[in-house]
């Protein structure tokens, strides 16, 4: 890589190009990719999506780093300022996500007082900023859902209505599967579960979900709220193996294996 990086610094000075902010007409292109390339480079790091670690804190923290340089060089860019505050307030829950084995912890499990307040609160003040200033974009909604999820002192606090309102209007104005799979489980804790497991199976045909291990793991949890606990077992089964996450895999495994094989 260092000889990669040596010959492109000897082309860019040899072809004498500049560093330099692009024109108007290309910087909203280009920072929407800047912008998703740091989102992807920090969801790798808080779930990896492979190997024995749930999280690779160095993948979250450069993340951080560099957006936090982002919002200081575009201080009223409301994406950039949404995105950070996302990374703070879900960063914030590291500490609570595993135990000392290793093994992954729901967010309705997590002990709340491991929650680290600091970036929680300079997230939830950064993205009420941002909100106030009028149209929002998915990462200001995605962090004002993470900030919802953050005041609630225990799990049964959670503002549901609230979360499910959000996501409402994510799905709106960025459709995507993995919104819907979201939505679902909001849509579970506020009509029911059987509402969720309605709205995940719109999901069933789309070629985006077809090997993604969450939408197994969440149909699973939903069947078991059902009291459908053959098809549960089943289906947490399934999502661990697809998914290529350890502690994911564990933690499926376990869930199955706290149901009876019969379903009774």
């Amino acid at each position: 890589m260092a000889p990669r990086i040596s010959r492109a610094k000897k082309s860019i000075k040899a072809a004498g190009s500049r560093f330099a902010m692009p024109p108007e007409e290309e910087r909203a292109e280009r920072l929407r990719v800047v912008l998703q390339v740091l989102y992807l480079v920090f969801n790798e790091g808080y779930t990896a999506s492979s190997g024995p670690d749930l999280q690779r804190v160095e993948l979250t923290t450069e993340a951080i780093r560099l957006t936090r340089l982002l919002h200081q060089l575009l201080p009223d860019d409301d994406e950039v300022a949404g995105l950070l505050a996302l990374m703070l307030l879900t960063d914030a829950r590291r500490a609570a996500r595993a135990r000392p084995d290793g093994s992954l912890v729901p967010i309705d499990e997590q002990d709340r007082s491991l929650w680290h307040r600091e970036p929680i609160e300079e997230g939830s003040a950064l993205i009420l900023r941002t909100l106030s200033h009028g149209p929002v974009g998915s990462y200001q909604l995605q962090a004002a859902i993470a900030a919802v999820h953050a005041e609630a002192p225990r799990a049964e606090d959670t503002d549901w209505p609230q979360i499910l309102a959000l996501y409402q209007l994510l799905e709106r104005i960025a459709p995507n599967p993995m919104v819907t799979l979201n939505r679902a489980i909001a849509v579970a804790q506020v009509e029911g579960p059987q509402a969720g497991l309605d709205l995940l199976a719109t999901l069933a045909d789309d070629s985006r979900m077809t090997d993604n291990h969450r939408l197994d793991a969440v149909r699973a949890h939903l069947l078991e709220r059902a009291g459908d606990l053959k098809a549960a077992r089943v289906g947490y089964l399934k999502a661990a193996r697809r998914t290529t996450s350890l502690p994911e895999q564990r933690y499926l495994a376990a869930k199955a294996a706290g149901l009876p094989q019969d379903g009774v």
